[in-house]
């Protein structure tokens, strides 16, 4: 056999073609690799402001810098590492505010961790601090084992090492406390 120019040039496209062939599968595998990062977020939304309405009526707000979106995982949760806000609107229109240096929505549990200088202001004035506070949105609970600090409207506080309450906190339960009471007398 007799090996001409062409039958050279012909051998090396051959063997460049096949290198690149199978060393490109091996590339493309690392690439998929970091698209596929195991602890990435799904999704990144930057400035959010969202609104939730119920039959029209706004029910609440929520502003945050950034959120990380990890609903694609086994445990699905959102993510808000640079702070949360939400306002929630009762049926006659009044504000409640709640903020949080950080905030933490499990999907399945419908439970929010709210970590760093949690506020709560209800619409009658009422102040919470914590600096770590969970509400279950299923059974409409808040509760914290971490110090607190709620101021009345009527000057009266309390100062504790944990609570439980229904969101509304009319059913309140403290655990240890100290504080200043205003009780109001009868005349009779």
């Amino acid at each position: 056999m007799k090996l001409t120019y062409s039958n050279i040039i012909y051998g090396i496209v051959t063997l460049l073609g096949v290198t690149m062939l199978f060393s490109c599968e091996g590339n493309l595998q690392q690439v998929r690799a970091f698209s596929t990062e195991e602890d990435a977020p799904q999704a990144i939304a930057s400035g959010i402001n969202l609104k939730f309405t119920d039959s029209g009526r706004l029910v609440a707000t929520l502003k945050s810098p950034k959120m990380l979106d990890f609903t694609n995982k086994d445990f699905p949760y959102r993510e808000f590492p640079e702070g949360v806000e939400v306002e929630f609107f009762d049926e006659k229109n009044k504000k409640n505010t709640v903020v949080a240096d950080y905030g933490i929505v499990y999907e399945k549990t419908k439970l929010i961790d709210l970590q760093g200088n949690v506020v709560i202001i209800t619409a009658d004035s009422t102040r919470l601090e914590a600096s770590q506070l969970f509400w279950d949105q299923d059974r409409s609970w808040v509760f914290t084992d971490k110090p607190n600090k709620i101021r009345f409207p009527d000057g009266s506080y309390t100062e504790d090492l944990g609570f439980d309450s229904n969101q509304d906190f009319s059913n309140f339960r403290s655990r240890t406390n100290t504080g200043i009471q205003i009780i109001e007398e009868d005349d009779e």
